[in-house]
């Protein structure tokens, strides 16, 4: 992609050159912009575009106009994005830039519902949106970073950090009215149906008509592929909750439930039984955003009883058995088996209840808003002597995200227990500058390294991270040694964790009871 850098400066050139004359508003702009973490950007797009030359009575109209100031020029940085495709050579710069085109759509459609009127939502169902379009551009880069295409890299985000910064402003601006008492949860008014109880061993027999569809790899279903059968549910009138019984087998496959693709979802015969694997990896030739074997991003989806896998193995690094990009996902009774990168807890709300999770480096990855209870955590025999089970992704302050570990157990995985005395295991590491990771009232065992904590590179992000751990039990649970970062903290009050519990942390209450899974809301 030789010609890259050039088509980038030119477009953002031609862009400065047809900015139109600065409009009459400017003091007042400059005044309300100079309460955000970023003024610079905020005052010039504001000020030269009579588009924005409106009256701001107070700070909802400036929030307002904030977000759709975001919206506007992420479109107009998905217009240049288009342009800047067309030159791709390789097929790793195509399938990096092919992420991009994904992600901006959602990040478009995030943005939308920011700003439509009609939407019906509570600050914080705002918050987790902008924090979604933030994560989605910092993921448009990564896929680049993936294949170390260095010129794509540099000169990309030129074009996407006005609209990264003009984003972190209206997160910034959001917070003031952020609250975790409610939620619109417009998808819930059919969870997981109350015919499946969960003390159910068999969920439910292929003549069942209470499954809108079957899949089955002998034929006696409506459909041989899970693939097959999420094309259905896209094809349906309406977004009512739409169940696919996935019947014991092993099912080789990538299957994607997109944004369109809403209120699904898969019932599996159990861990172990019911299974859906694929191979993707980054040394593969995917980017970590697309190996995933199985990816949800229409909201509202639900699993159970299903094993999702990547088998990629411990030696073609980055390999995700499962990615989540679903706002109120919810997963029972699943498990997620890989290497690195295994289960990538991507963006928006999610809970995890009664899960196993298994993998070697960052294998718990992402930048959710999520929680995962009751849930077994099982680290493999690593090729290179250390696992780090989390590496959580903030990259803003204001991001209402996190990976919560809840009430689980951490514990060696059958493949490690011979050799766990000679590999190093951390409870994490931070990805990105705000990193955020709670371990708390979790069983931890010997095999976690008395440092607990281990650093991404040098000093970065240790000051700014949140790491903490509050009432965990067993041999690795003592603090007596962890690490002494600034950002790094043992947590001794009830109130102070109660705000990772997923009652505040992801406004349980006020959705999960819709999708009849058990969940304990406090701590």
């Amino acid at each position: 992609m030789a010609t890259t850098k050039f088509l980038v400066l030119s477009f953002l050139l031609s862009f400065l050159s047809a900015s139109p004359a600065i409009s009459a508003s400017s003091s007042a702009v400059k005044s309300w912009c100079s309460q955000t973490p970023h003024p610079k950007p905020c005052e010039y797009f504001l000020t030269h575009n009579p588009k924005y030359n409106v009256s701001i009575n107070g700070k909802p109209d400036f929030l307002r106009l904030s977000a759709q100031l975001a919206l506007d020029r992420c479109m107009h940085a998905q217009s240049g994005l288009y342009h800047l495709g067309q030159n791709c050579r390789s097929g790793r710069e195509r399938a990096a830039w092919a992420d991009c085109v994904d992600l901006y759509e959602e990040t478009i459609h995030a943005l939308n519902k920011t700003v439509d009127p009609s939407t019906k939502c509570t600050a914080t169902d705002v918050q987790t949106w902008l924090s979604t379009a933030l994560t989605n551009l910092d993921t448009c880069i990564a896929g680049f970073a993936d294949f170390g295409i260095s010129d794509y890299y540099t000169n990309f985000p030129i074009m996407s950090n006005n609209v990264s910064l003009l984003l972190s402003n209206t997160l910034a601006l959001n917070k003031g009215v952020s609250n975790n008492s409610s939620s619109s949860v417009n998808g819930y008014k059919e969870g997981f149906p109350r015919w499946v109880r969960p003390g159910d061993r068999k969920l439910l027999q292929s003549s069942n008509p209470r499954a809108n569809v079957v899949v089955a790899l002998d034929g006696s279903g409506n459909f041989r592929t899970v693939a097959a059968a999420v094309a259905a549910a896209g094809r349906r009138s309406g977004n009512g909750r739409y169940v696919i019984y996935v019947k014991a087998g092993t099912y080789r496959e990538n299957v994607e439930i997109g944004k369109g693709v809403r209120n699904v979802m898969l019932l599996g015969d159990g861990i172990g039984r019911t299974i859906i694997t694929g191979s993707r990896s980054v040394d593969g030739g995917s980017t970590t955003f697309k190996s995933a074997t199985v990816a949800a991003v229409g909201d509202g989806f639900i699993a159970r009883g299903i094993t999702f896998r990547n088998t990629a193995g411990a030696r073609n690094h980055q390999a995700v058995a499962l990615r989540s990009g679903s706002d109120l996902s919810v997963f029972y009774q699943c498990s997620f088996e890989g290497y690195q990168d295994t289960l990538y807890v991507h963006s928006q709300r999610q809970f995890y209840r009664n899960c196993d999770i298994y993998g070697t480096v960052d294998f718990i990855f992402g930048n959710a808003a999520v929680v995962l209870q009751n849930c077994n955590i099982y680290p493999r025999d690593p090729p290179n002597r250390t696992n780090t089970i989390t590496a959580q992704g903030r990259t803003d302050p204001n991001q209402n995200t996190g990976i919560i570990i809840h009430n689980s157990r951490v514990t060696a995985a059958p493949d490690l227990r011979p050799v766990q005395g000679s590999v190093r295991t951390y409870l994490g590491r931070p990805w990105k500058e705000y990193s955020r990771t709670v371990f708390m009232k979790t069983s931890l065992d010997s095999l976690i390294n008395a440092a607990g904590w281990m650093p991404w590179s040098g000093s970065f992000a240790l000051n700014t991270l949140y790491y903490a751990e509050y009432a965990n039990t067993g041999p690795g649970s003592s603090t007596a040694n962890r690490v002494n970062w600034r950002g790094y903290r043992v947590i001794t009050s009830a109130s102070v964790a109660a705000q990772f519990a997923p009652g505040r942390f992801i406004a349980a209450n006020s959705w999960l009871p819709a999708t009849n899974v058990p969940f304990t809301s406090g701590l």
